[in-house]
Order: structure tokens, then C-alpha cells, then sequence
């Protein structure tokens, strides 16, 4: 009896340790989008992409951001090993100020959670900076 509960035991873990194996692996192309600097009112959609470099299926879970001016959106199928996905991200270009946000992508993969960043500067062209309200004083001035 006690030669059976042995080997039980020792195919159970070799069982476990073959099932550990096979994980999914999330790579990104890049995890930081510099906007740059853009306009009131641009197109504020960008796009991560990523591969499933891993040798079992990714699922993305969950994907948030860490403001409600920042919506990202997550594939909806799994993503088999070798295939590549992608995680959008709309950005509010309405609101004219610096971006500095983060969005957190949850899935089965080796690393769980990912941290992407984006980053960039709205600006509206119909306004002017107090830099330049300063050069145009200066300007008149010495005219």
C-alpha cells in the first residue's frame, strides 16, 4: 500500500511539474506611446502591440487605465503562442495638458500584470502661452 501511495504521489507531481511548463509569455513592441506634442481635439487612438511568445494560450482578462480621460480596450479572444494582439488606447485629446498616464493589462501570462505608459502634451492651437504673449508685447513695444 505504502509502494502505490509512492507512486501516486511522485506521478502527481511530475504531473504538476509537465502542466507548469506550458505558460503563456506577453511581450510588448514597446510599453511607453509618446503622443508627442498634438492638438485640441486630434485622434488620441493608439495601439500596443504584443506576441504571445509562450507556448500555451494568453488570456488578457482585464485592462484598466488609471483615469477615466484614458480607455483602453483588450482583445477579446485568446491569443495562441506565436500570435501577435494588440491593447488600443484613446486618450481624450479634449483636455489640453500633459499626458502622463498608465494602463494595467491583467492576463494568464508568466509576468500577470503589465504596466504601459503614455505620455505626450495637448495643446490648443487657438491659445497662446504666456511666452509668446510676451514676445508680441515686446514686439509692439518696439514698434
Amino acid at each position: 500500500m505504502k509502494n502505490l501511495i509512492a507512486i501516486l504521489f511522485v506521478g502527481l507531481i511530475s504531473f504538476a511539474s509537465v502542466a507548469q511548463e506550458k505558460m503563456a509569455k506577453i511581450e510588448f513592441k514597446t510599453d511607453v506611446i509618446d503622443y508627442g506634442t498634438i492638438e485640441k481635439g486630434a485622434n488620441g487612438v493608439r495601439t500596443f502591440e504584443f506576441t504571445n511568445t509562450g507556448d500555451a494560450p494568453l488570456i488578457i482578462s482585464k485592462v484598466s487605465s488609471t483615469c477615466g480621460c484614458t480607455v483602453p480596450k483588450k482583445p477579446k479572444d485568446p491569443i495562441l503562442p506565436g500570435q501577435t494582439g494588440e491593447i488600443s488606447v484613446k486618450y481624450d485629446t479634449n483636455r489640453v495638458m500633459p499626458i502622463r498616464k498608465t494602463i494595467t493589462v491583467l492576463s494568464n501570462a508568466s509576468t500577470p500584470t503589465v504596466a504601459l505608459k503614455i505620455k505626450g502634451n495637448v495643446v490648443d492651437p487657438n491659445k497662446k502661452s504666456v511666452l509668446e504673449k510676451k514676445k508680441n508685447v515686446l514686439a509692439e513695444k518696439s514698434n
